[in-house]
């Protein structure tokens, strides 16, 4: 029996709390996070440099800013980019160099409408929702992938509990990103290498861009690989995706030189696979 068969999924299952719980909730795991931050064991990244940037490029890729949902309102997307506009000035440029840890959310801080930000979609207990700063998983979701690709390493990251769009269009593989919520779900990303590495950010009019850049050459590619895949009908009458990501390191000839597992994926489908076969 594979571990994806073994999974209870009872505990995906959102656990729906009053108020006075959910804020007492969001203030210890806050508070916890914000101890991390000051007394943890990491050295946090912070110096920035945007005039230059560093000679080759790693890992790159692009999410286009703009998609059509149905049954949500278009301004909620564009909110969007503006949000992401100025999360992205925030990390762009960031130097990342050995023995130094990037805190997604420290970085950016707490998205508020002084600062700027504005109301976006978000994703709470299985339902859309709006709230300031809404929208920013597309830069974390875009980081996480590109650090796959990268000798770097991904020290905390979680997975997105709903399986949300069907696969029609879909170019990574399911669970290849990483949620937000600041500031307890981070995104957490260490240079455990002997060179220095640098990301790049930019909102352009279409799309989301980002680079890691470094110092050297690279001279082994990465490759992301999809296994134990399965969508599951559950008790309730819905049903529940899983599957397991590695990654593998290539050498110039192409050959796997070594393959760890990423991540293990666990979600909630929010539409029918039948629905999703119909798209394809």
């Amino acid at each position: 029996m594979s571990g994806n068969e073994s999974y209870d999924v009872r505990r995906m299952i959102p656990i729906r709390r009053g108020p006075l719980r959910r804020r007492l909730g969001m203030a210890w795991y806050a508070g916890r996070r914000y101890l991390l931050w000051t007394f943890g064991n990491y050295r946090f990244a912070q110096a920035r440099e945007t005039g230059a940037s560093l000679p080759y490029v790693h890992a790159s890729h692009a999410t286009p800013l703009l998609r059509q949902l149905r049954d949500v309102d278009m301004r909620y997307q564009y909110n969007k980019i503006t949000n992401l506009r100025l999360a992205a000035a925030r990390l762009d440029g960031l130097v990342l160099r050995p023995g130094e840890t990037m805190s997604y959310w420290k970085l950016i801080g707490r998205p508020t409408y002084e600062k700027g930000y504005l109301d976006g979609l978000v994703l709470y207990c299985g339902r859309f929702d709006y709230a300031v700063g809404g929208g920013l998983c597309q830069l974390s979701n875009l980081l996480f992938w590109m650090t796959l690709h990268t000798p770097l390493t991904v020290v905390e990251r979680y997975r997105h509990s709903h399986d949300v769009f069907p696969d029609s269009g879909r170019t990574q593989p399911f669970g290849s990103g990483a949620t937000c919520a600041y500031p307890h779900r981070d995104l957490m990303i260490t240079n455990d290498t002997a060179q220095t590495f640098q990301l790049r950010l930019r909102v352009g009019e279409e799309r989301l861009e980002g680079e890691w850049r470094c110092d050297y050459e690279p001279y082994v590619r990465y490759r992301i690989v999809e296994r134990d895949h399965q969508i599951r009908p559950e008790f309730f009458g819905g049903y529940s995706r899983h599957n397991k990501l590695y990654r593998q390191m290539l050498n110039p000839e192409g050959e796997v030189l070594w393959e760890e597992l990423a991540v293990e994926n666990h979600a909630l489908m929010m539409y029918s696979p039948l629905l999703a076969e119909r798209l394809a």
